[in-house]
């Protein structure tokens, strides 16, 4: 604030703050939209350096990073939360992308934890975890794969709970090693092999498709009619199970009568539907299993576009910093939650949601500001 000083007593007279204006430098609102800039679309801090230059608010790309990194700290009961309750999931999708993290770059840098010293590789991966008809979206990035930040998720896993589904693609990488999951492969994926070598093999492919056309019809159908879980395999089984089994038995004619070449790339696309046709048909046997991994890929397109527009992250917190926002951000997408407002609120009850985590998520923060903002109930004092 202004200051002046008068030069006969020296007293200094301050400049009143304008109505509105708090004790802190910067308020909740500054950090939460900072950061919904930047994590959420994808908008670097030099970016936003000079679109607040250009509105007249000078703010250094360094002090923004510092607003959001200060922000994090409060914030981080809430990602806790958000894994433990991830982990009681009935049905987790992963997946992930490659990552630029500067401080991994050395070759020479000692490995930690489960790291092994020859992995040079940096990742974000991306798991969706299907709770209750809510969807919680995490992020991690570093040197290990989905499926090793999966098991890591799923180790608050409460002991008494059956093994969740677990969708992904066959990569061996993508599969937690400690934990026993009941994997499904995405039925896209495999579709896709067809499609790549649909101007080779027209006919062949032509008729794989208008199979699967079906199975995805009917999932449409599925779900514009809100089936239960119960009701989706029951239709599934009677409606697209035949078109499947037929499927099946002209991909095994195809390779066992020597109809296609093995090595070409409808060959190859026959040997991986047939390899893998257990739990890319998964969704006929269990009526929890989903049917393709698009949610995830589709989580990992905000770590991509943060990717295409500041190319790295410098240093691991940093992406820690960047995986505890996306991950706010993306799970209040999922669920229809203004992220926005969400991060606001936090930032304002740092100090309750450090106590009571479970209270300040997504879908339970609205009940909590209601709860806190009702008038208490006056309590008459006992007769002395």
């Amino acid at each position: 604030m202004q200051k002046l000083r008068c030069h006969l007593c020296g007293e200094i007279f301050t400049a009143e703050a304008p109505p509105g204006v708090g004790e802190d430098k910067y308020e909740a609102e500054s950090a939460s939209m900072i950061a919904l800039l930047k994590y959420g679309r994808g908008l670097p801090f030099n970016r936003l350096e000079r679109l607040e230059g250009s509105l007249g608010i000078p703010l250094p790309a360094a002090t923004q990073w510092e607003i959001v990194a200060y922000s994090a700290g409060g914030l981080a009961p809430a990602w806790d939360e958000l894994i433990r309750q991830a982990a009681q999931g009935q049905g987790l999708h992963n997946d992930d992308t490659t990552m630029k993290v500067l401080a991994l770059n050395d070759a020479a840098r000692e490995p930690t934890g489960s790291e092994r010293s020859d992995r040079k590789g940096v990742f974000t991966s991306g798991i969706v975890s299907i709770l209750e008809g809510r969807r919680i979206a995490l992020f991690f990035t570093g040197h290990r794969h989905a499926g090793e930040n999966l098991a890591a998720v799923l180790k608050q896993r409460a002991c008494e709970l059956d093994r969740p589904i677990q969708m992904c693609d066959a990569l061996s990488r993508n599969m937690p090693k400690e934990l026993q999951t009941i994997v499904a492969h995405g039925l896209a994926h495999g579709r896709r092999q067809f499609v790549d070598v649909a101007a080779n093999f027209p006919e062949e492919c032509l008729y794989v498709l208008k199979r699967l056309k079906v199975v995805y019809t009917n999932d449409a159908l599925a779900k514009d009619q809100e089936m239960s879980p119960e009701q989706r395999l029951a239709f599934h089984q009677a409606q697209s199970k035949p078109k499947m089994d037929e499927l099946k038995a002209w991909l095994t004619a195809q390779m066992e009568q020597r109809k296609v070449e093995p090595n070409s790339g409808l060959g190859e696309a026959i040997t991986y539907m047939r390899k893998h046709w257990d739990k890319l048909t998964l969704f006929l046997r269990h009526p929890a299993a989903p049917r393709d991994n698009n949610v995830c890929e589709q989580a990992l397109k905000k770590v991509i576009l943060h990717r295409k527009n500041a190319y790295f992250y410098k240093t691991e917190n940093g992406a820690r910093v960047g995986d505890l926002f996306m991950s706010l951000i993306h799970t209040c997408e999922l669920n229809a939650v203004n992220p926005y407002d969400y991060l606001t609120e936090l930032n304002k009850h740092a100090s309750e949601l450090s106590s009571h985590p479970a209270d300040w998520m997504p879908w339970t923060y609205r009940d909590t500001l209601a709860t806190q903002a009702a008038p208490q109930p006056h309590r008459r004092r006992p007769p002395s």
